[in-house]
């Protein structure tokens, strides 16, 4: 039940260990004007309301008791329009209603940076869906962004501006990671490199990231489960370094030589999760072997590209299995009292389709790489491929 006017003031009396009196005299009006308000006898001037708000050092939409209000409206239309967005992987099912529905939210909370950050997010996605991501291979064999033709995507022209903006009044966190995260892959995409770099230059190194420092906040059994946190993360993040390392060597590194280095990238996993519990990380091993049986078919080892694939959906039924339970722990030594995250919910949401086996058929190899149309057809006319297409729906 909301407060009143009077009760709030009341409320945030005492929260601060203040007499009638006090106020009233902060005020300019009488005590029993005080005690009238808080008894809902009265109400004050409107021309009162700001000085109060200042008095106990709130908005006066938290005076009215609009804010959390406010808030819950926000987060509930971030949500909507996250939710919409995320259908849009690599296909426009509904980009226009999402860039719609973050304009009209924009509209109604200018400046509020949840909505600016929700629609730069749209913005960067719809450059994607609408037009596609362009490569080209340059002279010694390696890959880059075909940024003439990027230049011209008005979308990620707007969403540059919006991340800029933020940047400005973004305070260190996770919001701020998201918007450097996206703008310095627009500026890579529009031949701006310079500014990537300037943009990220006074951000801290991996060793004062978030995850290594509240490892220095604990002690004890605390401690412990900290590195156990920062320790998988860290592996998390080596692996999508190896495997966009082998993406970006593109023509500099034969087929056998990207099959080793994915599969270093799957075992760093086993130096960590020493007894097979991989906990969610099962959905992006399972990706690591979709991307694996591309590269074993280009070295001409078939058997082994369709066992890389059984591998894939093993992980990613190990994977299902974790999103139906509500918690649980790592099991290994070095990271059994790390919690593995609850994704229960998006497990039973139509909106999230990574989260069911069959996607890996639908968005193999995952990655986008230059040769999947030298395999893609030789493959799936295999018809290996769809028994196993068979097996990812059961």
């Amino acid at each position: 039940m909301k407060l009143t006017l009077g009760e709030k003031i009341k409320e945030l009396r005492k929260r601060d260990g203040r007499k009638q009196e006090e106020l009233a005299n902060a005020l300019g009006v009488t005590n029993q004007a005080v005690s009238r308000w808080e008894k809902d006898g009265s109400y004050p001037d409107m021309e009162m309301i700001p000085a109060i708000a200042n008095y106990f050092g709130i908005t006066i939409d938290e005076l009215f008791g609009y804010e959390n209000d406010r808030e819950k409206k926000i987060d509930s239309l971030v949500s909507q329009i996250k939710t919409m967005n995320f259908k849009n992987n690599g296909v426009n099912i509904n980009i226009d209603e999402c860039i719609a529905l973050a304009r009209e939210a924009m509209i109604e909370f200018p400046g509020n940076e949840k909505i600016m950050l929700c629609l730069a997010e749209v913005l960067y996605n719809a450059g994607y869906v609408r037009y596609g991501e362009y490569h080209l291979i340059d002279e010694e064999g390696y890959n880059v962004y075909d940024t003439e033709r990027h230049r011209d995507y008005a979308e990620w022209k707007e969403a540059i501006v919006i991340y800029e903006k933020l940047l400005k009044t973004l305070r260190s966190g996770e919001l701020r990671q998201n918007a450097l995260r996206y703008l310095t892959q627009l500026y890579l995409n529009m031949g701006e490199s310079e500014r990537a770099l300037a943009v990220i230059e006074y951000e801290p190194t991996i060793y004062g990231s978030y995850e290594f420092l509240r490892i220095n906040a604990y002690d004890g059994k605390d401690h412990a489960k900290a590195y156990g946190e920062a320790l998988l993360k860290t592996v998390r993040a080596s692996a999508e370094l190896i495997i966009g390392t082998v993406i970006s060597y593109e023509q500099n590194m034969l087929p056998h030589e990207k099959v080793q280095s994915i599969r270093s990238a799957i075992n760093m996993f086993d130096l960590i999760c020493t007894d097979g519990n991989y906990g969610v990380h099962n959905s992006y091993i399972a990706r690591m072997y979709t991307l694996l049986s591309l590269y074993l078919w280009l070295d001409g080892k078939r058997n082994e590209a369709f066992d890389a694939l059984d591998k894939a959906l093993a992980h990613f039924k190990e994977f299902e299995a974790c999103c139906a339970k509500t918690n649980g722990k790592y099991t290994a030594p070095l990271i059994k009292l790390v919690e593995i995250e609850n994704l229960q919910a998006k497990a039973n949401d139509e909106n999230y389709p990574h989260t069911h086996a069959l996607s890996l058929a639908e968005d193999w190899p995952w990655w986008s790489v230059s040769e999947y149309s030298l395999v893609v057809n030789e493959i799936q006319a295999d018809p290996r491929w769809k028994e196993w297409v068979e097996k990812c729906k059961a």
